[in-house]
């Protein structure tokens, strides 16, 4: 069962997205909060798989709840999903900085919806490489002349090829097929970059790519 906390300060767009969810047998929505405070409340009492959490609201914003469930060690299972009215506002990239997931647009189909949680709950980043390559464009210009960011030099040579195919919004399958290997090892170099790197999830190792120089625009 995935288990889904819904944090928007619209009544309106917690009650259509609560419909929708309570469809699906494996999905259970456990607290609905107005606010980013009381989203993070409700974040430590019941322990969601999946934070789904406006970007802007009262009293706290979607971004710093989400710098704050990251940065929570109790809350280290809870993935963010941040919701936008827009696909690729200015606080997209700052969100995924902080720690979310993904992101969703709201106006995205029924459909797209429940497989974007499901894929969420797996751990796996809501990241196309479009959307990837258009936030690289804007946000990522600039990027530090060497990869010498913290824990690359940890890094083997085929964890950095992986790091490099994620951030260019590839799946296991396609990192595996472009390296040559079976998904499962794509996935253990994946997972072992992730955990050199202290990343929450791969939406997070993309940020950190960039960051660092691992990755540029140029290249992606």
């Amino acid at each position: 069962m995935i288990r889904v906390l819904l944090v928007d300060d619209q009544p309106l767009i917690r009650s259509g997205f609560r419909a929708l969810l309570d469809l699906e047998d494996d999905i259970e929505v456990v607290a609905e909060a107005a606010n980013g405070q009381e989203g993070l409340e409700l974040a430590r009492e019941h322990l969601p798989d999946i934070a789904l959490v406006d970007i802007q609201m009262p009293v706290l914003d979607g971004i710093e709840t989400t710098r704050h469930i990251a940065a929570d060690p109790a809350l280290a299972g809870v993935h963010v999903v941040i919701l936008t009215n827009y696909g690729l506002d200015e606080y997209v990239f700052n969100a995924l900085r902080a720690g979310a997931a993904g992101f969703l647009v709201k106006d995205i189909v029924p459909e797209d919806f429940l497989h974007a949680v499901r894929v969420a709950a797996r751990g796996d980043a809501l990241l196309a490489p479009s959307i990837t390559r258009k936030l690289i464009n804007r946000y990522v210009t600039q990027p530090p002349p060497s990869a010498s960011g913290p824990g690359l030099e940890e890094l083997t040579g085929r964890e950095r090829e992986a790091v490099v195919l994620v951030a260019q919004g590839l799946s296991n399958d396609e990192i595996a097929d472009r390296m040559v290997i079976s998904p499962l090892t794509a996935k253990t170099h994946i997972n072992r970059a992730m955990t050199k790197l202290h990343a929450r999830d791969r939406a997070q190792l993309v940020v950190l790519a960039y960051e660092s120089g691992l990755v540029t625009p140029r290249n992606s």
